[in-house]
């Protein structure tokens, strides 16, 4: 194991970050580029090596529920995955020294708004060892460094990828502390993090409920809110049947561990004894348990009785709340009601019921017709995401390049002095 960070102070770290983000700042977009695509080619030549050390830390989560070790296990497909989102990083346009606008003020100063890095960027993330690509990969490409604490429980994960990409800053004669992964796990890290003002420009977590809460109440330095998804569909009343049992199905079914899953379903109660019968049998063939309102329960009656809380409740799981709603206005009620801001989907193939639903429903991404699986920076072309805001300051929905930079004036003047 690389010895890297593991006898260093949390100042010690901050320090080489900044140092080495003022450095990464000037470094050009073909140099960028270059490396990124050399991240991906050492990913994948060292394959055997990284699965070997996500296996340690795989047998060491034996006892955790599926949903945990879905999102924690790699594969060679999945390592591909990760080579090929970084190539794509590498052929996004570099936000990096672009103007926003320009202009001459009465005064004759030219003034230009033009996209800077942030600086330093801190990621506190759970089991899922994809973010430390993802995250290396879009801070690396916007000019950022970045400082990774991953959970304890894919920490063999998290330092087999990061050496990676650090060996390739090394061999190309770059500060490796661009990318800086904290070997301690501790809650104590991580809350000392979490007050680096000193050093940190704006800190990300990626993870549950209970993570992002807690970053949210204790830290100092800037935060930008992920990834809570209590997604919802709607089918409406004017919605086609097979389009419906697919979408659903697709967005609970295809990996319901992640945060772009859908968790509840509202019906039209005109459209409910025709649809409703389908789709759960569609979903139960998946094994997704139900958990319904007194109305969907008339219909289809292995529905279990849902509870309160089952409506805000992110199950990241093969778990489905069901709702009968008398129209499309008590459905956008419901859901601004207990949606966490995410992803909402209306099925219809009535255009006035889909603007309405798109001009109603207030988060982050809203779909017609189309699986909430589609949030997702990789769908996006952003070619990976540090994140999907559910904030509305200072980013929101899926986190791409442009999103971790911010913007300083440059203003020219030939002797200008105000009077």
């Amino acid at each position: 194991m690389d010895e890297i960070l593991v006898n260093q102070t949390l100042n010690q770290i901050g320090s080489q970050a900044k140092r080495a983000a003022a450095k990464l700042s000037q470094l050009d977009t073909v140099t960028k580029n270059r490396l990124l695509n050399q991240f991906a080619a050492e990913l994948v030549t060292r394959t055997p090596t990284i699965l070997a050390a996500n296996q340690k830390d795989l047998r060491a989560a034996v006892d955790m529920p599926a949903k945990f070790t879905d999102r924690l296990k790699l594969t060679e497909q999945r390592i591909k995955d990760m080579a090929a989102g970084l190539r794509q990083v590498a052929t996004l346009p570099d936000p990096i020294g672009n103007l926003d606008r320009g202009w001459t003020n009465e005064a004759g100063l030219l003034i230009e708004q033009k996209r800077v890095p942030l600086g330093v960027i801190a990621m506190i993330f759970e089991a899922r060892p994809n973010v430390t690509v993802d995250a290396s990969a879009l801070t690396f490409k916007s000019g950022n460094a970045v400082i990774l604490r991953g959970g304890k429980e894919a920490l063999n994960s998290n330092l087999a990828l990061a050496n990676t990409l650090r060996y390739v800053l090394k061999q190309a004669g770059l500060d490796e502390n661009i990318i800086q992964i904290l070997h301690d796990t501790s809650h104590q890290t991580a809350d000392d993090l979490m007050h680096l003002n000193r050093y940190v420009d704006v800190l990300i977590p990626r993870g549950g409920a209970g993570l992002i809460q807690a970053v949210l109440k204790n830290a100092t330095v800037p935060v930008i809110e992920t990834g809570a998804g209590n997604c919802h569909i709607y089918v409406d009343q004017f919605a086609e049947e097979k389009m419906a049992v697919d979408i659903v199905v697709n967005a609970k079914v295809q990996r319901p561990s992640v945060c772009n899953a859908a968790e509840k379903l509202l019906i039209h109660q005109a459209a409910a004894a025709k649809l409703l019968p389908p789709i759960a049998k569609a979903l139960e063939a998946h094994g997704v348990e139900l958990r319904g309102d007194q109305r969907s329960r008339a219909i289809v009656s292995s529905i279990k009785p849902a509870q309160d809380t089952d409506w805000s409740t992110e199950y990241n799981d093969l778990i489905m709340a069901v709702k009968i709603v008398d129209d499309e206005q008590a459905a956008i009620e419901h859901i601004n009601h207990y949606s966490t801001g995410h992803s909402e989907v209306i099925i219809t193939d009535n255009y006035q019921n889909s603007q309405t639903f798109l001009n109603q429903i207030d988060s982050a991404c809203v779909y017609v017709n189309a699986s909430t699986r589609f949030t997702d920076g990789f769908q996006f072309g952003f070619g990976a995401e540090i994140g999907i805001s559910t904030q509305k300051l200072h980013a929101r929905g899926p986190m791409g390049l442009k999103e971790l930079t911010t913007t300083k004036y440059v203003v020219r003047g030939n002797g200008q002095i105000r009077k």
